[in-house]
């Protein structure tokens, strides 16, 4: 994962030294942003409790730096693993999450309890360790979705839309964002939630029937299987690359004018329909003749999405890096070394 070199230079200066927590730092997502952390000089303490992911990439980090990344295996529930991951941090990145609509279809109570009232938690541990030490933690950025917009028509999406939630994950995730705007303007808190478009990249588990869309596209033409698609593959999405998702975190928590409960959007501000993305990904991956398998539709999927990313310019001077073609290109080119590797063991 590459990120802008300019930009990698301006922000050194901030994060060099500087003790963050990232939640679900051993994650997707959550791990690329580490990557990144370390490679800008930062200290970085993960706190996850393994429920979604692994500890495989993150060991590798350990090993190679033990002096700047500490695990600490627990849940955002658990206010003591809370107290233990934030200690002498001054940023928190917040990525732990139950992280799928299927998921949350399926059990909409634990989607909740992790999304909503674990960000609570979150927010009010990193209010008390401000309070105990007077230089705690100064600023949480959440890793939220474009889901909280549901099925509204008016596309792209723009942050001023009133929220319409059709899934138990997109209700959680638009509580959480409001949790983070509340304790802006009842503590003071500086707080912002980036409203992330379908990220996708290398890493991302392909395999689980909750897996996202270019990831399981991906794992199963790979296998020279036909990629499913849940409709009538009209459906849009913006599609963004992980390096432009962890640039946005990171310059959501180096932004000079504290955010004060903002929601942002973070993508690319195009998009393709699914049975595009299909041909695209089957291009790409050297198997033009092989097409998507149509199933029905699965329930709480939203047909259209598409971002406006006129306040990330603004606030955060954020631009994409990658079309989805490149971002493409990087994650096959990843999926078969991984196998290449994996099979030669």
């Amino acid at each position: 994962m590459k990120l802008p070199a300019d930009k990698v230079n301006r922000l050194r200066p901030f994060y060099d030294g500087r003790i963050v927590c990232v939640t679900g730092g051993a994650g997707f997502i959550g791990g690329h942003l580490v990557d990144a952390l370390l490679g800008l000089g930062a200290q970085v303490r993960v706190l996850d409790d393994l429920s979604n992911s692994t500890l495989e990439h993150l060991a590798e980090l350990i090993e190679l730096e033990p002096e700047r990344v500490r695990f600490v295996r627990g849940s955002i529930l658990d206010d003591d693993a809370l107290a233990d991951a934030f200690r002498d941090a001054a940023t928190v990145f917040h990525l732990a999450a139950v992280g799928s609509v299927q998921r949350s279809v399926d059990d909409p109570q634990r989607t909740f309890s992790v999304n909503a009232t674990g960000t609570l938690r979150v927010l009010q541990a990193a209010k008390k360790t401000t309070a105990l030490s007077g230089a705690g933690v100064e600023r949480v950025i959440l890793a939220s979705s474009s889901s909280p917009y549901g099925d509204d028509p008016h596309l792209p999406r723009v942050e001023t839309q009133l929220p319409a939630p059709v899934s138990p994950y997109a209700a959680s995730k638009l509580a959480a964002e409001s949790l983070l705007s509340v304790h802006a303007k009842t503590y003071g808190m500086s707080t912002i939630s980036l409203r992330l478009f379908n990220v996708f990249g290398p890493r991302q588990p392909g395999n689980s029937p909750y897996s996202g869309v270019i990831a399981a596209f991906a794992n199963r033409l790979l296998q020279g299987q036909a990629p499913v698609i849940f409709g009538d593959g009209l459906q849009t999405r913006d599609f963004t690359y992980v390096a432009d998702a962890v640039m946005a975190f990171l310059l959501a928590g180096a932004a000079k004018v504290p955010p004060r409960g903002d929601v942002v959007n973070i993508g690319t501000g195009t998009s393709v329909t699914m049975l595009e993305l299909a041909r695209a990904m089957a291009n790409a991956a050297g198997l033009p003749h092989v097409h998507p398998q149509l199933q029905p539709a699965r329930p709480a999927d939203v047909k259209h999405s598409l971002a406006d990313i006129t306040r990330a310019k603004e606030l955060l001077a954020f631009e994409p890096s990658y079309t989805l073609e490149a971002g493409l290109q990087e994650l096959i080119a990843w999926c078969r070394q991984a196998a290449s590797e994996s099979s030669s063991r």
